[in-house]
């Protein structure tokens, strides 16, 4: 096994060269057709000389296949287990046999931060760099998606950062419901004006209008927190999208027990310090929140508004737009 004791940031480095040969970055738009037995289902995976961290295995059209994280760069991959030395874990041992890694430190930080009703999880980056990561949620709507989120964005930036870095936190119904939209952006990501971090947001994204936070949203009673996570992973990856290792509470909404049982799906709670719709002003590594589907014009207004306003310093590159998995690694890998 690497040495995962060594200087993090040399462990960085070298596992991003890997990657760059272990497993072609295309299958990202890999689709997986007929998915059973998805499964939640920790171990070692092994490609001298990279080693994973296994997530979940399921099968597809008669053949097995692994989801796992790069634990140094956050980094999802889904490819054949026959490609792999397997070793099986329990989640215990799997956080204690990786627990200097990155996304393991990402992991208890999150669980530290679940005592707040709303916007428990990693809220900010770390990058050498001023400049922000943005989260747009895509939650159960009607409406279709704003473009002008993406459309104002790549303009902004299409002289300094090609392809503009955006994390979608995307819900199982609107997935399904917004065939069109999203396969605008999967053909975005595929021409490369931008690249996606997808995240979970759950399938269903239950509220009440009546009901106290504490009961609303997933803490509703009745719901099915299996489903609400794994369900949309699979309908990701059925719609060829890759799910990544971050996670969204519906409306920032949670409880330290369910904060608990998502980290225990190995996912990492994503909050935000800047939701520019409530008027929250970002600052330099802050995780930005808005929404884009066509909910919330205020929050994209606001955005397009910072985008103009950073106009000088995206020109200089003073400013820029930071991946989410290269934010919070940068974060974790210095301490």
């Amino acid at each position: 096994m690497t040495n995962v004791n060594l200087p993090m940031q040399k462990l960085k480095y070298l596992y991003v060269l890997i990657a760059l040969f272990a497993i072609s970055g295309a299958q990202a738009q890999t689709v997986y057709r007929n998915i059973n037995n998805y499964q939640v289902y920790f171990g070692w995976a092994r490609h001298y000389p990279q080693d994973y961290i296994i997530l979940r295995r399921f099968e597809s059209q008669g053949k097995a296949y692994l989801l796992m994280v790069n634990p140094i760069t956050m980094q999802t991959y889904v490819n054949d287990a026959d490609f792999y030395q397997i070793k099986p874990m329990t989640l215990a041992e799997a956080r204690k046999f990786f627990k200097s890694t990155p996304y393991q430190k990402a992991l208890r930080k999150a669980e530290s931060q679940s005592v707040n009703i709303q916007d428990a999880g990693i809220e900010r980056g770390m990058p050498q760099e001023t400049g922000i990561s943005l989260t747009a949620d895509l939650c159960p709507s009607h409406r279709p998606l704003d473009r002008a989120i993406f459309t104002d964005m790549i303009k902004a930036f299409q002289q300094v950062e090609k392809p503009v870095p955006i994390a979608l936190s995307i819900t199982g119904t609107w997935m399904n419901r917004h065939q069109r939209d999203l396969e605008w952006l999967k053909q975005m990501e595929a021409d490369r004006e931008i690249t996606i971090t997808w995240i979970n947001h759950s399938y269903n994204h239950r509220v009440s209008k009546t009901l106290p936070l504490k009961e609303n949203f997933l803490l509703e009673a009745g719901t099915d927190i299996n489903y609400e996570v794994l369900q949309t992973e699979k309908d990701m990856l059925a719609n060829g999208l890759q799910p990544s290792v971050f996670f969204r509470f519906p409306g920032l909404v949670s409880d330290q027990q369910l904060v608990n049982r998502i980290t225990d799906f190995g996912l990492i709670p994503i909050g935000t310090d800047a939701w520019l719709a409530k008027g929250q002003q970002p600052q330099a590594g802050s995780i930005v929140l808005i929404h884009g589907n066509g909910n919330e014009p205020v929050g994209v207004n606001d955005f397009i508004s910072l985008l103009k306003s950073k106009a000088q310093s995206i020109a200089k590159k003073q400013w820029l737009l930071y991946d989410l998995r290269e934010s919070v690694d940068e974060e974790f890998s210095s301490q």
